[in-house]
């Protein structure tokens, strides 16, 4: 399935995923965040915990990366490549897959609540 349109809400902070068979889907810059690809992968087989403290994370940019999808660039330094096949997967799981990062982070003791970095002067 294609997409047609993005359209980001920086005020809202969601970005709306439009495609061509006319289904359109709101997903926040804290959920692009946490599900980003380079998060997903866990190394020599251990789980990741899951990233935690994005909820006021803003998306600056959307670069298109040839036929791979699209660069996203967030406020926090992070930046990910997002295919068009996972794009569309995260459309049609956003209930799932938000209510699996919530029983994570309560599972773990994270928080979504964004840190405050106090530097000594």
């Amino acid at each position: 399935m294609q997409l047609t349109q993005l359209v980001l809400n920086n005020k809202a902070c969601d970005l709306t995923l439009n495609f061509v068979d006319g289904f359109s889907q709101s997903l926040s810059y804290e959920f692009l965040r946490v599900y980003s690809p380079n998060e997903q992968t866990a190394k020599q087989g251990k789980a990741k915990p899951p990233v935690s403290h994005k909820k006021m994370v803003q998306l600056l940019a959307i670069e298109p990366v040839a036929k791979h999808g699209y660069r996203f660039v967030f406020d926090d330094q992070h930046s990910a490549i997002y295919s068009l096949q996972l794009l569309q997967e995260y459309a049609h799981n956003k209930a799932r897959l938000w209510q699996q990062y919530l029983d994570a982070l309560k599972l773990t003791g994270h928080s979504r609540e964004a840190m405050i970095d106090f530097k000594q002067v």
